[in-house]
């Protein structure tokens, strides 16, 4: 009887060990280990995420001014993954805040803020950084986000995209700590809104669990991000974090999947898939934004470490996917997977391999697209036809390197694949215009486009009668009647006259004709 009892004293130790233990785990006071970082962005909404070392309960307060944060929200689950929504915030305002839980602040600062994006719809001037195949923990990833801070400076950045590959070579939880929110933690990840896009990589490239990741969408990548799946950001609702869509502004962006399938069978260039009829259907939705941006990893034209003749991805989406964007009017397209950059003229047309580009046909402008003064230089314009496409291949904010021996590839006009870098995008009503900034501090190409300008209006008016002429472009004005250099002029001419504006290069000119009657 009394082994018995010593025997059942000793099983009860461990269980009272393990029980202290457990309580210790939950209660310790946490560490931050990863974040935070800023999901699911829109204009009256954000979630904020951060990971600790133990479970505890979530918070964060915040506030419109760094020395009052007058709101919280909380959750009283016991996380080490926190995830917080904050509703019912003003558009287009910044916020500061602070995390932690119930008893301890975790972080807090003039650094912990953000910018509510603006209202769908409304024009303003918004900077959108686009960053691909940047997970390496390299030098160059280092550089390039530097020189895009210094960029930056002390303008508002509205949001960061990434194109995919963002943690290699497997897109592991681990190489995502080491390889991407270690590198961005202090800058980029804690100020701005961030909507990723997956890569092969996030997939585990060909890793043998490849395969089931694509079709059950089980990996990291998923696990680490929040996308806004249901519209609250703007567009057709995906119900899937493999694809969705968001608004900035008059701007309209889709992030698509070119690698997992859905429904087990369909990939991107599959045109019945089911992601290819929510983009449908979500172009369709939005044809009337002021752009439209679609934004994936591999790209339907590269010459650089990948081929875009050779690869299955590459080629069909190519062959079968681009056509339906172009249908549509999509006016960019933003690749990663090829660690160079690469960058068409305004183009539309071409889906066959690199030998059939005609540049005769296939090209809409045949201008360099910078807009500097320079030879053959004048912005893409793009009418109320809404037709052609920028194909831009940005994949090299980490990985760096890589030729095929035809590169570079014909339907780009401007290739590098000796320098990393960023895309910038800087937006103001109908001029966009985007910046390759490298490594090493420079600007190696940029181009503009712009949408229906180069107008002519007739104006019919009664004398005495004064009308606001307005340049339908964003740039330098030069009026033809006036040293006024604002974009809008008051005029009420006693007699029949033509005005005109022109830009700084006279590559862009308006014309307004007035009919005076008595």
């Amino acid at each position: 009887m009394k082994l018995n009892i010593f025997l059942s004293f000793l099983l009860l130790i461990p269980m009272a060990v393990f029980s202290q233990e457990k309580e210790i785990k939950t209660n310790a006071h946490p560490e931050l280990i990863r974040g935070p970082y800023l999901q699911a962005a829109s204009s009256t909404g954000i979630v904020v995420r951060w990971r600790t070392d133990v479970s505890s309960r979530s918070r964060v307060r915040f506030g419109v001014s760094p020395d009052r944060l007058d709101q919280q929200v909380d959750d009283t689950r016991l996380l080490t993954e926190h995830q917080v929504k904050l509703n019912d915030l003003k558009p287009y305002t910044k916020y500061y805040y602070a995390i932690g839980g119930f008893q301890d602040t975790l972080q807090v600062g003039k650094d912990n803020s953000f910018m509510t994006l603006p209202e769908p719809g409304k024009r303003g001037k918004y900077r959108i950084a686009a960053l691909g195949d940047c997970g390496d923990n390299s030098i160059n990833q280092r550089n390039v986000k530097n020189q895009v801070i210094k960029y930056i400076g002390d303008q508002e950045l509205n949001a960061w995209i990434l194109l995919g590959d963002n943690a290699y070579s497997d897109g592991t939880d681990a190489e995502f700590q080491s390889k991407f929110f270690n590198i961005y933690k202090d800058d980029l990840l804690k100020k701005y809104p961030l909507f990723p896009t997956p890569g092969n990589h996030d997939y585990h490239d060909t890793d043998v669990t490849s395969a089931k990741a694509q079709v059950t969408h089980e990996t990291a990548y998923y696990q680490n991000f929040s996308m806004p799946t249901e519209g609250e950001s703007g567009g057709v609702a995906s119900h899937t974090q493999a694809f969705y869509s968001f608004d900035l502004g008059n701007i309209h962006f889709l992030s698509l999947d070119s690698y997992g399938k859905e429904d087990q069978a369909y990939r991107l260039y599959d045109t019945l898939g089911p992601q290819v009829n929510w983009i449908k259907k979500d172009l369709a939705e939005n044809k009337n934004k002021g752009w439209v941006i679609a934004y994936w990893h591999h790209p339907p034209y590269t010459m650089g470490s990948h081929n875009s003749d050779k690869e299955e991805e590459l080629v069909k989406i190519r062959e079968n996917f681009i056509r339906i964007l172009e249908r549509y009017g999509v006016d960019l397209v933003l690749c990663g997977h090829s660690h160079d950059y690469e960058r068409s003229r305004l183009m539309a047309g071409h889906y066959g391999p690199e030998v059939t580009f005609n540049a005769a046909k296939h090209n809409l402008s045949s201008s360099s697209g910078r807009y500097d003064g320079g030879t053959n230089a004048a912005p893409y314009v793009k009418g109320q036809d809404a037709k052609g496409t920028v194909y831009v291949v940005s994949g090299s904010a980490g990985k760096l390197g890589g030729k095929q021996k035809s590169f570079p590839h014909d339907a780009m006009y401007f290739s590098d694949a000796d320098h990393g870098g960023a895309s910038m995008l800087e937006i103001e009503d109908n001029r966009l215009d985007l910046k390759w900034i490298c490594a090493d501090g420079q600007i190696r190409d940029q181009f503009t486009m712009m949408k229906n300008v180069n107008q002519h209006q007739v104006i019919q008016l009664k004398k005495g009668e004064k009308k606001t002429l307005t340049a339908s472009f964003v740039g330098k004005y030069i009026w033809s009647s006036s040293p006024s250099s604002e974009r809008s002029l008051v005029v009420s001419p006693d007699k029949d006259q033509i005005y005109s504006v022109t830009d700084e290069f006279n590559v862009v000119k308006d014309t307004f004709e007035v009919h005076v009657s008595k």
